[in-house]
C-alpha cells in the first residue's frame, strides 16, 4: 500500500464511525460501517434513510482492495473481512463540493462460502458516505449498506430520492406531535379531528381526519396553514409519506389531548391510529 494510503488508513481507523442504523451492534461498526451481502435494490424507506444520513452519494468503480489484519481489523464481525478500498468516482450524485477522481475508504464485507474475500475489483458500486476532515481523498461510509452494488434501477431510485430531499419545498422532518382536537358533528358518528405536528424547521404540518355516518373515515395532510380536504393522504414511496410513516410516534401523546374531554380525546386517539394504519409500516432494513 502506498505511503499516502497508509497515512489515510491511520486517520480512518483512528476516527470511529458512530452507528446510524438501528439494530447494528456497536462493536460491528466501531471502526468502519457494516456492509450486508449484495441484494436486490432496497425499498424506498431504507434508501431514503441512507441518503438523509449521507452528505455524499456517488457512483464508483472499485479499483483496488487491500485486506486489513491485526489491529487495523479489530472488532470485525466473524465471517467478515475489513478492506481498504480505492474506488474511481464515476458520478457525484449528492455533494456540496467536487471530490477527487479516486477515493479511499474502509469497509467490512462478508466472506464467501470458502472463507475468501469476494472479487470486488472493477465492481460498480453506490457509496453513501461523509467526507473525512483533513483527508480530501478519503470518505467514511455511513451505514451497513454504505457500499452497495450498483444497478441502473438502483441509481435511478437514488437520484429520484435525492431530487426530493434537496427540493426547496421538501417536506420537513417531523419532531413530535403537538395539539390534537376532535369536534363532534351534529349527527351520530360525524366529526373532524385535527392533529398538528411539530417539525424540525418550524413549518406547519397538520393531519385532518373526517368522519361521516356510515362511511369509512378519510384523512388528508396539509403542508401549510390551510387544510385542503381534496389533497388526501400522501402517495406511498414519496418523501412526505416517509416523513409521516417513519417519523410519527406509534401512539398519540397524552399531552396532545390534555385540553380535550375524555370522549373527544378517545376519538382523537382512534383517528391518529387510523392514520398510522393507513400509512403502513416503515421498513428501514
Amino acid at each position: 500500500m502506498r505511503l499516502a494510503s497508509k497515512l489515510a488508513l491511520a486517520a480512518l481507523t483512528a476516527a470511529p464511525v458512530a452507528p446510524i442504523f438501528a439494530g447494528i451492534p456497536q462493536n460491528s461498526v466501531k471502526n468502519s460501517p457494516q456492509v450486508a451481502p449484495a441484494s436486490p435494490p432496497p425499498a424506498y424507506a431504507p434508501t431514503v434513510r441512507h441518503i438523509l444520513a449521507s452528505p455524499l452519494v456517488l457512483r464508483g468503480t472499485i479499483m483496488s482492495i487491500t485486506r486489513l489484519k491485526g489491529p487495523d481489523a479489530a472488532n470485525v464481525q466473524p465471517g467478515f473481512a475489513r478492506l481498504y478500498v480505492e474506488t474511481s468516482v464515476v458520478t457525484l450524485i449528492r455533494g456540496d463540493a467536487a471530490v477527487p477522481p479516486v477515493i479511499g475508504y474502509l469497509v467490512d464485507v462478508p466472506l464467501d462460502s470458502k472463507g475468501r474475500v469476494p472479487k470486488l475489483k472493477r465492481a460498480p458500486v453506490l457509496l453513501f458516505a461523509r467526507a473525512v476532515p483533513g483527508q480530501p481523498g478519503q470518505i467514511q461510509l455511513v451505514g451497513r449498506n454504505g457500499q452497495d452494488a450498483w444497478t441502473p434501477e438502483y441509481e435511478a431510485l437514488v437520484r429520484h430520492i435525492v431530487e426530493q430531499v434537496v427540493a426547496p419545498d421538501a417536506p420537513p422532518t417531523i419532531k413530535s406531535v403537538g395539539n390534537a382536537f376532535h369536534v363532534p358533528g351534529t349527527l351520530p358518528g360525524e366529526g373532524e379531528t385535527q392533529i398538528f405536528l411539530i417539525t424540525e424547521n418550524g413549518a406547519p404540518v397538520s393531519l385532518q381526519i373526517l368522519r361521516r355516518p356510515g362511511e369509512r373515515p378519510s384523512w388528508a395532510v396539509a403542508l401549510g396553514e390551510i387544510v385542503d380536504e381534496t389533497a388526501g393522504p400522501p402517495k406511498p414511496d414519496t418523501l412526505l409519506w416517509y416523513r409521516l410513516a417513519c417519523g410519527l410516534p406509534r401512539a398519540l401523546p397524552s399531552s396532545s389531548t390534555a385540553s380535550e374531554t375524555p370522549e373527544n380525546a378517545a376519538v382523537a386517539r382512534q383517528d391518529y391510529q387510523f392514520v398510522l394504519d393507513a400509512l403502513g409500516s416503515c421498513p428501514l432494513d
